[in-house]
């Protein structure tokens, strides 16, 4: 197959595969902006997709305010940003349009009237009115592509790298989404640590204040001191059930945004807790989106289309693995898990770069 060819190809599906991805994560933190929380943390929310797409930079010199709306306008709709979803299902469409000798009739009409779509729904303004349905039909007609894709495609090297662009990309946006999301959830753990001693301080206080009313008055009322315990126990519990429910509904959402709830359900038939979610979405290899199951079929993906210049790259990608296969969440938790996803972001931006070396016209990922 020629290099342009199987670039076209490649990039095709990664860009609808990114596309999706960041519906996924819009819609997650859409969801979570619904539970109750300050508005600095809840901005914050937001802003950290610029970290996750590494547009830092460039979103703060478009939309100095950052607010909310503005990241929605600029990672869905904004013609300059090269993730957003607009540019996303451009560049597919124009990619299938470059190959369409490659691709299945159903194939092209897919790609085709999914760009029609969007425009529509641009022009509708469906994203500010309803951004929820719209995320839902990025979604939707992802897996319209895909499903074409497998249902309607030679068994040949076109449908190997449509497949490579897809898994390489699943794999990629996975360990950004993981890695913003555990380090919001690490940092708020540290603010309730924070809250918590001063909580412990004051208490403190106040039960030494309390002691020396006791000695200074030996005849205080039992029965009042029960029924004082008993309703701080009760202000207590109050307290401290929104804050358990917020973090049920925060990992519900995140896993509902990658396809993984119900799945969760089934493989845990427990309460959700950060540990599993992490476990979950990076070793378990029968998770369809996990990082595991990604990095299996860009391996197996890669030795269906070697060449002579393309064992290195096939090592490596061996290589990583095999390290997910025999890795335990218990290790990788200890060891940091920001430092781990900083790694395997390093290590799939290095199989990006090869394969373009090895396989396309394109040497960058």
């Amino acid at each position: 197959m020629l290099s342009r060819t199987a670039d076209n190809l490649f990039w095709m599906c990664r860009y609808v595969e990114r596309a999706e991805n960041t519906a996924r994560m819009l819609d997650v933190n859409l969801q979570m902006s619904l539970l109750p929380q300050d508005e600095a943390t809840r901005e914050r929310s937001w802003r950290a997709l610029m970290r996750i797409s590494e547009l830092q930079n460039q979103f703060d010199a478009r939309y100095p305010e950052g607010s909310p709306r503005d990241v929605l306008r600029f990672m869905v709709r904004d013609e300059d940003n090269p993730s957003s979803i607009y540019a996303c299902l451009r560049l597919a469409r124009e990619n299938a349009r470059a190959v369409r000798g490659s691709l299945t009739t159903e194939v092209w009409e897919t790609y085709n009237t999914t760009w029609l779509e969007l425009l529509k729904h641009l022009r509708m303004d469906l994203p500010e009115r309803n951004p929820g349905e719209f995320f839902e039909w990025v979604k939707f007609r992802s897996h319209v592509a895909r499903g074409v894709m497998i249902g309607t495609m030679l068994e040949d090297e076109a449908l190997h790298f449509l497949r490579l662009g897809m898994y390489l990309e699943r794999a990629d946006n996975m360990a950004r989404m993981l890695d913003v999301k555990f380090y919001e959830y690490e940092r708020g753990d540290e603010k309730d640590h924070d809250q918590g001693e001063a909580h412990g301080d004051a208490h403190g206080a106040v039960q030494g204040d309390a002691q020396g009313d006791v000695q200074r008055d030996a005849r205080g009322d039992a029965q009042a001191d029960a029924q004082a315990d008993a309703q701080a126990d009760k202000t207590q519990a109050l307290a401290e059930r929104p804050a358990a429910h917020t973090e049920f509904y925060r990992w519900a959402a995140i896993l509902t945004s990658v396809s993984g709830l119900e799945i969760y359900r089934k493989v845990y038939r427990d309460v959700i807790t950060p540990d599993r979610v992490a476990e979950l979405l990076i070793l378990h290899g029968n998770m369809p989106r996990s990082l595991l199951a990604s990095m299996r079929a860009v391996a197996g993906t890669l030795a269906l289309v070697s060449n002579d210049r393309s064992a290195e790259t096939e090592r490596r990608a061996g290589k990583l693995c095999a390290e997910l296969e025999y890795a335990r969440v218990e290790d990788i938790l200890s060891g940091g898990l920001h430092r781990y996803l900083e790694q395997f972001l390093d290590q799939t931006k290095d199989l990006g770069s090869r394969i373009g070396q090895d396989f396309l016209l394109s040497t960058w990922a």
